[in-house]
């Protein structure tokens, strides 16, 4: 039984870690693109600046809370494992 819980354990760090790189990785990679293309279209019409920055601003919320909300799923494995206390009862 406490190999199991051992394998369970050595699992969720894993899947913590695959977690926590693959939305910092996403969310890095959708920033630059967004922040790209918000830089291409300023250049070509300086005049809608103030439109595509209010809409950049809400797309960038929107990434970060998409990033926010995965760290708070890895970060509640980490610390009340569902997983770990369906196996032991608690």
């Amino acid at each position: 039984m406490e190999a199991f819980i051992a394998t369970i354990n050595a699992s969720t760090a894993i899947a913590i870690g695959i977690m926590a790189g693959l939305a910092a990785l996403g969310a890095g990679v959708g920033m630059g693109l967004m922040a790209g293309k918000f830089l291409e279209s300023a250049a070509r019409q300086p005049e809608l600046i103030p439109v595509l920055q209010v809409r950049m601003f809400i797309t960038a919320g929107l990434i970060d809370a998409a990033f926010i909300i995965t760290l708070a799923v890895a970060l509640m494995f980490a610390f009340a494992n569902p997983l770990l206390s369906a196996i032991t009862g608690g």
